[in-house]
């Protein structure tokens, strides 16, 4: 899939790329100055439209720019400033693609720069970093909203409200897919803000966002919504969220924060920005609050999130396909393939239905639809409303629980006993029978833990090792047996997300 969201690490050059908003903004004094402003008042009171250019105008046009400074005193309390502190790593694996040192990957100084990474790359001391992100206060008491990124890898996350009160939060839970944690302070009778409909949004409307950009406080930025259920090209982490772009001046420390309605509402957390420079460039990416929300609940409830599946694949409507399938027009989703048993081969979902709703919420774009049903709690029912040989279809699935094979692995975990192979720097644990099964795999060695090689070779918690050299490995013994017959270098053959691939590890 072409795009400009994203480039192969070794590509050097002036790309675009799309980065997280600085989980930790550092506090440096070689940060950029303030830059005095003049203040533009004729802008606020823009003279009259002719009485031509009147008539025809939106009556929103004529009564000029709004005035943001009630909404921000109203709401403004309720947002924090959220600073983490980190234990330093030595010699991190890269953060962003690739293998290798941090040199090879052409996007690291970016990293170094908004995670206070130093530039050189010898050993790190274990000083601790201080990061800068934001929040909003959910729950009076305590709860508040944020990033995952503005939080992972902290030891300590510091809360500080508007009225200068200090609070030390526990982060309650995070999830990866979504960019959304859970803190909780320790403090009652706190403002909270009021959570909105994003929904109801429209490409043009005013939006204001609140935050910490680089480490000053509560600052105001505001601007107009740009388009609505955007999804992020090559960023598979975020296949479950559809954001909400906007031109608001959002920068590294903004994460986390709100993105304000004109009636005060919060309908997104500001997440992302499209930038060659790490710093804003006019495009900007906010989660929309009810998927937030949702995290948000299941995260008090539980501590993790679940979400739904019907064993579907799915790809957009093309004008052709709309155009040979009947359709009025491109929309929906066309359904590519379906799971042998699954939730929607049972239900009778059948290959080429273009799925047009899902529980009453018209889908345009295919994009649409992963989002609707991972929102769906496991055992309900969602119904599609599908286009099939010319004419409208619903469809009831029961839908089923989403499970990867990084859950399946950090579930059982603990109690299933990893081995460690120190050579590798690998831990690994046998499957059994339903986790092969509910991973579709033939491999039956999953890993738990990566450090050293094979963390540098690019091997992950989850990933599943169908062989070793050439030669298929069904046990841990026959994989050891592997390594201790390899010479400086073992080729695994590795099971990632349905997807295989052939990793290589230098033996230490």
């Amino acid at each position: 899939m072409s795009s400009n969201f994203a480039a192969t690490p070794r590509l050097i050059g002036a790309v675009l790329i799309l980065t997280l908003l600085s989980a930790c903004a550092p506090q440096s004094s070689s940060a950029a100055s303030p830059q005095s402003a003049t203040a533009a008042s004729a802008a606020a009171s823009a003279a009259p439209l002719a009485p031509a250019a009147a008539e025809r105008a939106p009556s929103a046009l004529v009564r000029g720019l709004p005035d943001f400074a009630g909404l921000v005193e109203l709401v403004g309390p309720a947002v924090v400033n959220v600073t983490v502190i980190e234990k330093r790593q030595r010699n991190p694996a890269p953060r962003f693609g690739g293998q290798g040192s941090d040199d090879e990957d052409p996007f690291s100084d970016f990293f170094r720069q908004f995670q206070g990474q130093p530039r050189d790359n010898g050993p790190r001391d274990n000083t601790p970093e201080e990061g800068v992100g934001s929040g909003f206060i959910v729950s009076s008491d305590g709860y508040i909203l944020t990033n995952t990124h503005v939080v992972d890898n902290a030891t300590r996350v510091i809360v500080r409200l508007t009225d200068r009160r200090e609070f030390q939060a526990k982060v309650v839970g995070s999830d990866d897919k979504s960019d959304v944690a859970l803190l909780k302070i320790e403090a009652r009778n706190l403002p909270t803000v009021k959570i909105g409909d994003p929904t109801r949004l429209r490409p043009g409307e005013w939006v204001v966002a609140i935050g910490s950009p680089f480490n000053f406080q509560n600052s105001v930025t505001a601007g107009i919504v740009s388009a609505l259920g955007r999804e992020v090209p090559n960023a598979t982490n975020y296949n479950y969220v559809n954001f909400i772009q906007t031109d608001v001046a959002v920068n590294p420390g903004n994460s986390g924060g709100p993105l304000f309605n004109m009636y005060g509402e919060v309908v997104g957390i500001n997440s992302q920005i499209y930038s060659n420079t790490g710093s804003y460039a006019g495009l900007s990416f906010a989660i929309p609050i009810d998927i937030a929300n949702n995290v948000r609940e299941q995260l008090a409830a539980t501590g993790h999130v679940t979400r739904g599946r019907i064993g579907v694949g799915i790809q957009p409507v093309t004008a052709a396909l709309a155009e040979s399938y009947g359709l009025d027009r491109p929309r929906g989703a066309a359904v590519s393939s379906i799971d042998e048993g699954g939730p929607a081969d049972k239900a009778g979902l059948k290959l080429e239905d273009v799925v047009l709703s899902v529980n009453g919420r018209k889908v345009e774009r295919s994009s649409e639809v992963p989002a609707l049903i991972a929102a769906i709690r496991p055992g309900a029912t969602a119904e599609l409303e599908v286009w099939r040989g010319k004419g409208i279809k619903h469809i009831n699935v029961v839908v089923d629980e989403l499970k990867d094979k990084a859950t399946v692995a950090k579930a059982r975990g603990s109690g299933g006993g990893s081995d460690k192979l120190e050579k590798l720097g690998l831990s690994v644990r046998e499957l059994s029978a339903q986790e092969k099964t509910q991973l579709k795999t033939n491999g039956s060695i999953v890993v738990t833990d990566t450090d050293g090689p094979a963390a540098e070779a690019g091997l992950r918690s989850g990933d599943v090792i169908l062989g070793a050299n050439r030669t298929a490995v069904n046990s841990i013994a026959q994989l050891r047996e592997a390594v201790k017959e390899a010479g400086r270098a073992i080729a695994l053959l590795v099971q990632s997300n349905r997807q295989q691939r052939i990793v290589t590890i230098q033996i230490d």
